[in-house]
């Protein structure tokens, strides 16, 4: 895909209402160019689909969007059968609409867990003890969200982190990461992810001071619906389940800590 049509793949995105943030696109594209894929009938941009690879053979996929007025015709399972021979190599892992499910499942995907999206509103104060990730030795960020992830991705975090308008914190005790997340501006509101802690009282404090980075805007928190604290967290401040996806792999299901995972980074990266 060229820059151009990442951007309307993003467009595409908010149609179908997974409210993508502001530079996602930017921040993907600026990764690896190569991880858009662009679907053209007689050289007219009808489709799209994502595969970012990381070390260590795994891989994630996302924006597989077909252009409403072509669904139903072939082209979505010819877009699938493309994605088998390009994938064929990693552990694929999606976030796939619940709708989709079974046809992912029939397709060969193994499902792990559902991500419930849910929507507040941000505001409060910012509590004490939270660090600023920019503070933070990056190794130690790489190797901590390594734990909470299938690979190390470094690449990626220098540029995810780093996005305009982002407000990313971490709780360090003697100078080890305990826990961080980010906050980025969406195109509605603004949206956590990721959100990894070693423990639920960790977990409350980045949500509560990255929630303070966003007084008044709609905020939003992809849970992984395994993290019975991670659920409770969000009701407790109010927010309410308005979307969800299956967490679905092609090989074999990561052995993750999903009792520290509160909120997942991004559906389109893993």
């Amino acid at each position: 895909m060229t820059k151009t049509e990442v951007g309307i793949a993003v467009d595409w995105a908010e149609r179908e209402g997974w409210n993508p943030g502001l530079s996602d696109g930017e921040c993907y594209y600026a990764v690896d160019p190569k991880t858009f894929f662009a679907v053209l009938l007689d050289g007219r941009l009808v489709g799209s689909f994502s595969i970012m690879v990381y070390p260590g053979g795994f891989a994630f996929g996302g924006f597989y969007i077909l252009d409403p007025e072509y669904r139903g015709q072939g082209i979505g399972l010819a877009i699938m059968e493309r994605i088998d021979r390009l994938a064929g190599p990693y552990n694929f892992g999606i976030d796939g609409v619940f709708e989709m499910q079974d046809r992912y499942a029939a397709h060969g995907f193994l499902f792990s867990h559902r991500n419930i999206r849910y929507e507040g509103l941000g505001g409060g104060t910012r509590p004490p003890g939270l660090t600023d990730v920019r503070g933070v030795p990056f190794d130690a960020l790489v190797r901590y969200d390594a734990r909470h992830f299938p690979a190390e991705r470094p690449g990626f975090l220098r540029r995810w982190l780093a996005q305009p308008g982002a407000t990313a914190l971490a709780v360090l005790d003697n100078g080890e990461v305990r826990g961080y997340g980010q906050v980025r501006p969406c195109r509605r509101g603004a949206k956590i992810g990721p959100l990894f802690a070693d423990t639920p009282e960790t977990a409350g404090r980045i949500y509560c001071g990255l929630a303070a980075a966003v007084p008044g805007q709609p905020l939003f928190l992809d849970v992984p619906e395994p993290n019975a604290a991670g659920v409770l967290l969000a009701e407790r401040h109010g927010m309410v389940p308005v979307f969800g996806t299956a967490r679905m792999y092609s090989k074999e299901i990561p052995d993750l800590p999903l009792d520290q995972c509160y909120g997942v980074t991004s559906f389109e990266t893993g």
